[in-house]
């Protein structure tokens, strides 16, 4: 299988929505260290996230928002948080990653927006 940048996104942003967790994440990039290869074109790019999403879980190393927020950012992505009234917890915050403009500027490239559901 093939780990292009889109991939190893997609997986940071199951992880930010919950729809991934933490032992999981990290374990699909142990074994995509093992067995996958990475885009050549994006080659070292990508073995550095993927290799320290792989050790998240280590008490010394750990997966911050701001670690997400970067390891997107260097894969061409960029972070953006909704915030919305819901009945739960679970459904008032949303995280969304949208690839970043050419020549646009990672940390002008996030924007939070705050939305109110009626």
């Amino acid at each position: 299988m093939t780990i292009t940048r889109k991939t190893v996104a997609d997986k940071i942003g199951a992880y930010l929505h919950h729809r991934l967790s933490l032992a999981s994440l990290v374990d699909w990039a142990e074994n995509a260290m093992m067995s996958a290869d990475f885009s050549a074109q994006s080659h070292q790019c990508l073995r550095d996230v993927v290799a320290r999403l792989g050790v998240a879980d280590v008490r010394a190393f750990g997966l911050t928002w701001e670690d997400c927020e970067q390891f997107l950012e260097s894969l061409g992505y960029s972070a953006r948080i909704e915030i919305v009234a819901g009945r739960t917890a679970r459904s008032a915050a949303t995280v969304q990653w949208a690839p970043l403009a050419r020549g646009r500027s990672p940390s002008k490239a996030i924007r939070f927006v705050v939305a109110a559901l009626l």
